[in-house]
């Protein structure tokens, strides 16, 4: 009988190194499945704006976002990455917590932590941001300031005030445009009072 029992463990030994083996296979396809949700999710966190998309108007977000096509307006991105790909048309003022530039942007860069301008970009507009970098070979036409309290302000400023500052800024424009309206039937009264 002591045999059989000492037998039967070595027995077991093998079929159960080769139950773990099975296991361990079972135990790993779980790991490598649960393995890309966490990148699944990180891909979540970066939007994109593919090359044929055109934005016209205040574009804003949550979360890092990379840019192929073409905006026009405003781009706020307060606490998130900005990416302006190769293919990117921006023309726009952008507020992001850091911004690389690939593509073509003309407005003002405003970066709470760091603007990079690639070698591939062409530039026109004003950066403010702590960091700046323009690389060899990029092309930009502007003016930089590495000022963190002006960045602060100007991000601190767009977050709330986009909607009521656009409404300002029309009805300071609409008497402009009205008053030339006005004088013209104006003058014309007045000449042919004259004549």
């Amino acid at each position: 009988m002591f045999d059989r029992h000492k037998k039967s463990p070595p027995e077991a030994s093998p079929a159960s190194s080769h139950q773990p083996a099975a296991s361990t296979t079972a135990d790993t396809r779980p790991v490598a499945a649960s393995a890309p949700t966490p990148a699944a999710t990180q891909r979540r966190d970066t939007a994109v704006i593919g090359a044929s998309i055109q934005i016209d108007g205040h574009l804003r977000g949550q979360e890092n976002l990379i840019i192929e096509g073409e905006v026009n307006g405003t781009v706020n991105l307060a606490s998130h990455t900005l990416t302006i790909g190769n293919q990117a048309r921006i023309k726009a003022n952008v507020f992001a917590h850091t911004v690389y530039v690939d593509g073509t942007m003309d407005g003002d860069l405003y970066g709470a932590e760091q603007v990079l301008i690639r070698k591939t970009a062409r530039m026109k507009g004003n950066i403010t941001s702590p960091r700046v970098s323009l690389e060899d070979g990029a092309s930009f036409k502007g003016s930089i300031e590495m000022d963190p309290e002006a960045v602060k302000a100007a991000i601190g400023g767009v977050s709330a005030p986009p909607r009521s500052a656009s409404p300002v800024a029309a009805v300071q424009a609409a008497p402009a445009q009205s008053a030339p309206a006005q004088s013209a039937p104006a003058q014309s009264a007045a000449q042919s009072k004259a004549g």
